[in-house]
């Protein structure tokens, strides 16, 4: 019998590795940060996650990506991980959650 994938459960581990990555120049993590747009999770345990980073000429722009990657394929559920960059919807403050913007000051 195969066993379900559940999703839900991996994709809150997947979350929780995401919070363990920081912008360099921001003390606030990319999850909480609004880099991460979507994390989509094949019946196979392939990971795809689609996001952005600050600026397109970010320092981090080829480093953060393949730490992203790196982190989320070594947890044990995950066969393979895809991080796919995008600046369409651009990054913008408003994407941060609550707890960033505390966290920097913004509100």
């Amino acid at each position: 019998m195969e066993k379900e994938i559940n999703t839900q459960e991996l994709g809150e581990k997947i979350v929780t590795v995401l919070k363990t990555i920081y912008d360099p120049e921001i003390p606030v993590d990319i999850y909480e940060l609004g880099l991460i747009y979507d994390v989509m999770v094949s019946t196979d345990y392939d990971v795809k996650i689609l996001m952005t980073l600050t600026t397109p000429n970010c320092p981090v722009a080829e480093t953060l990506p393949l730490e992203v990657e790196e982190k989320v394929k070594s947890l044990d559920m995950v066969k393979d991980a895809e991080v796919e960059i995008t600046f369409d919807p651009p990054w913008s403050q408003d994407l941060m959650s609550e707890g960033a913007k505390l966290e920097l000051g913004l509100l």
